[in-house]
């Protein structure tokens, strides 16, 4: 089976040997992917939707894995017990919904030694919940497929204590900017030149909602100024 570059690196983060749960499986294939190639033992492809669910039960049983991939109805972690996995995969869904999915499955957290996360949106979010909640970043790294920005993270629950010390380490990944990623770099230009180009739209205009949408937008290129300028200053950093 060959997964989308996107699939593929969040497959890669996975360490060898887990039993995994994907949260919001859709079509089944990372966990068929995994179990295929050996990186995980079991696997629990779970989604709360029925649709996606018998997708990801065809192609399970075509694949001949019914015996090692459970696949299981179930809002987030909710249909999870304790002990059946200790590696989460939650990728392809918005941050918000991705700390909705961790927080209502709190009570697991200590069950689990590893979570693979992949939010599409509101990073700075996801990562100050991690933060607040004694979470740490172990791993992260940044992709590009079909013009859109991927960020995969590698978590843990091991007290190591956070060092970020600016909001554009939330916003982007203070590891990223450490580690000079090209990706990040590239994803930074392109916001830049975005940002001014609605800066620019907005500067004859002197109503209320223009100028507070201004001001959003200044803040935002300072950040990404910020970051760029500590990408080109710092040493790299694994």
């Amino acid at each position: 089976m060959k997964l989308s570059k996107r699939l593929e690196t969040v497959a890669s983060f996975v360490p060898k040997g887990s039993n995994i749960a994907d949260i919001g499986t859709d079509h089944g294939y990372v966990p068929i992917y995994l179990v295929r190639e050996g990186q995980a033992e079991h696997a629990v492809a779970m989604d709360v939707r029925k649709g996606p669910l018998e997708r990801a039960r065809a192609h399970v049983a075509e694949a001949g894995l019914g015996s090692r991939i459970d696949v299981r109805l179930s809002d987030g972690l909710a249909g999870l017990k304790p002990g059946e996995a200790d590696c989460v995969v939650i990728a392809g869904m918005g941050g918000e919904l991705i700390i909705h999915i961790l927080e209502e499955g709190r009570g697991l957290w200590d069950t689990i030694g590893y979570w693979v996360l992949s939010p599409q949106s509101e990073l700075d979010k996801v990562r100050r919940f991690l933060e607040k909640e004694s979470f740490s970043i172990a791993r992260e790294t940044m992709m590009k497929e079909d013009g859109k920005y991927y960020t995969v993270m590698g978590v843990t629950r091991d007290g190591i204590s956070w060092d970020y010390t600016s909001e554009p380490h939330y916003l982007y990944g203070r590891r990223l900017i450490r580690q000079k990623s090209p990706v990040l770099a590239e994803f930074l230009e392109k916001e830049q030149e975005q940002l001014e180009q609605i800066l620019d739209t907005l500067k004859d205009s002197d109503t209320p909602a223009a100028f507070k949408r201004r001001g959003e937008m200044e803040a935002m290129l300072a950040w990404n100024k910020e970051a760029q300028d500590e990408m080109l200053g710092t040493d790299t950093e694994a």
